[in-house]
């Protein structure tokens, strides 16, 4: 499994898990689907121009990073650009279960990778002298590439289920914070249990056949305390020199070796790759692993927590949205979404990648431990750097260049105390890191994050109405509860305006003449009140619905425009009408009545 590859789909996945689907489509779905199948089309010319020169082996595998970076730039652009999780929707089953949306997502990204695949079959077959068709070669690909999506999907799945199953208490639990307590237990059960055969089947790695060579290997392990099956890994047919562990349980652990590896290695350095290998395990990188992948969770919790209410209470915020023209949803789904991500990119491609960097350095001075000395396995690294394509200087982020390990290698021949410097060095980071861990930790813990400011709330409704106006989808029910909002919060002025859209939209509506007419008739700011247009706004209520709460309201305007008998009559019929009320409208009358010196009393 590449690193990297990771990456892509760590994309392609915060993509869409942090989509939603719209309402409504910006485009027609008839050109919304035309303009995808150009998407793919023109990807697939692309694919097709890159492909079409030969090369040797690193050049194929450039070209097809290239295409992978650009497979996830068009994806991401087009789920958002052309609403795909609108169309996606339905697969949920009414939200029941979204997996299922975000796997018909994911089936759209594989449908990119696969054209790449389908170019890149020729100039494979070349390089690799393996013959394949489009479908063999597209199903071998997803199967390598399956092991980094599969426990996202599964744990989903996992509790998409569990939620549909509604068990007493469950929900509450997983919603509480020993849900995620729960969730990173699932995780770490399907990590150790699963997982390791999962990959093996998918990757059709095969016991390395009985004899001479088996039986030095297990014996090797044995020495050094180390318990695996010894795998076959066809990783490429089998033509790169590579060699890897998987599996934290001992019955559960295999150590994966290429076949081009066992030919091209001499027994001295292949017992050195061995070693380095068991040093993994020993320094335990495969648990670190789990804890590093995991701890993401809590710095995207530190920025997302907040984020909302950085947002919303923002004035740069509501003129991005003038500026821009687009849904205020929109804006702050993208605004919200985006740090995340980036610090998911910074994460993994830094931090992780520091970590794993340096583990591949503790595991190589591993054999000092095993060995007494390096010099096999420098030879080993020289070897694989002459047999893959002459790749001693070439760079890498997660392992650190061949080139670099040997001359480390070197320096710790030289001093050996770098060794334990060394070691020092990543016990320190780790320390350091989950230090940072656990203040996150606790910092989330006391913060609250729970409700945004009132202020900032009504603004950003005020701003998402205002929006749908202007594209004429707004709802006046919409702006009548706005309206509501707004009176309890005692900001009159924007709830008259609130209350006159709603009109505007609505004219049809008694609850809207109605809720405009009190607060004309009551308004704490008396330059806000209107008592006559209070007075034909309830009356227009009335007519269009007799209701207790609407007289009441009648009869209020027309105390506040001094027509007192008048007053008392509509709140009389109020109280005939909806006696379920009956003590409300008494003491509506018993108020009048002392106002006006004793004639309201029913």
């Amino acid at each position: 499994m590449s690193y990297t590859n990771l990456l892509y789909f760590l994309v392609v996945i915060f993509a869409l898990t942090t989509d939603n689907a719209p309402d409504h489509p910006a485009l027609p779905p008839l050109f919304a689907l035309s303009l995808l199948v150009l998407v793919y089309g023109a990807y697939s010319y692309l694919c097709r121009k890159v492909f079409a020169q030969g090369g040797g082996s690193r050049t194929y595998f450039a070209r097809e990073r290239f295409l992978s970076v650009t497979a996830v730039a068009v994806f991401v652009a087009s789920l958002h650009g052309l609403d795909l999780k609108y169309y996606l929707h339905p697969l949920a089953l009414g939200g029941r279960l979204p997996v299922l949306e975000n796997l018909g997502g994911l089936g759209l990204f594989f449908g990119y990778l696969s054209l790449m695949w389908i170019h890149a079959r020729k100039p494979y077959q070349e390089v690799f002298q393996r013959s394949h068709t489009h479908l063999s070669f597209i199903a071998a690909n997803i199967r390598a590439n399956l092991p980094i999506v599969l426990p996202w999907l599964l744990i989903t799945l996992l509790f998409d289920l569990l939620a549909l199953l509604s068990i007493p208490g469950l929900q509450q639990l997983l919603d509480s914070p020993w849900g995620d307590v729960a969730l990173f237990a699932v995780f770490v059960l399907f990590l150790l249990f699963f997982f390791p055969p999962l990959v093996r089947l998918l990757w059709r790695c095969m016991p390395l056949p009985a004899g001479p060579l088996r039986t030095r290997m297990e014996q090797f392990c044995q020495n050094q305390g180390f318990s695996a099956e010894i795998l076959l890994w066809p990783l490429f047919e089998g033509q790169v020199l590579t060699a890897g562990v998987m599996g934290i349980i001992p019955r559960l652990r295999y150590l994966l070796v290429t076949p081009a590896l066992l030919k091209a290695l001499t027994w001295d350095e292949l017992s050195a790759v061995l070693a380095h290998e068991i040093g993994h395990v020993k320094k335990k990188h495969l648990v670190l692993y789990i804890f590093l992948i995991l701890g993401f969770s809590l710095f995207a919790g530190a920025v997302a927590k907040p984020l909302p209410f950085f947002i919303l209470d923002s004035e740069w915020f509501y003129q991005l949205i003038g500026w821009l023209e687009v849904s205020p949803e929109t804006v702050l789904a993208i605004l919200l979404a985006l740090p995340v991500l980036v610090l998911m990119i910074l994460y993994f491609r830094y931090l992780f990648g520091y970590f794993i960097r340096n583990f591949e350095r503790q595991a190589d001075l591993h054999v000092f431990s095993v060995l007494g000395d390096s010099r096999a396995l420098i030879s080993s690294f020289e070897k694989i750097a002459v047999l893959g394509g002459n790749i001693r200087e070439q760079k890498s982020w997660h392992h650190f260049g061949i080139g670099e390990r040997i001359d480390f290698l070197h320096a710790c021949e030289r001093d050996q105390g770098a060794i334990r410097r060394h070691d020092r060095k990543v016990w320190i980071s780790l320390l350091v890191y989950f230090v940072m861990v656990a203040g996150i930790a606790g910092g989330l813990g006391r913060s609250d994050f729970r409700e945004i400011p009132v202020n900032a709330e009504i603004r950003y409704i005020e701003a998402m109405l205002a929006h749908k106006v202007q594209q004429g989808t707004a709802d006046g029910l919409l702006f009548l509860l706005l309206g509501d909002l707004l009176q309890e919060k005692k900001m009159e002025a924007r709830a008259i305006a609130a209350y006159e859209a709603a009109l505007r939209l609505k004219p049809e509506n008694p609850d809207i003449y109605n809720n405009l007419a009190w607060l004309l008739a009551t308004a704490q700011d008396p330059s806000l009140r209107d008592p006559a247009r209070a007075v034909a706004l309830a009356r227009k209520a009335v007519g269009l619905k007799k209701s207790g709460y609407i007289l009441d309201t009648l009869a209020v305007a027309l105390w506040q425009n001094g027509s007192f008998e008048a007053a008392l009559a509509a709140e009389r019929r109020a109280l005939e009408i909806d006696p379920d009320n009956a003590e409300y409208y008494r003491g509506q009358l018993r108020k009048m009545g002392q106002e006006a010196g004793g004639k309201g009393e029913p």
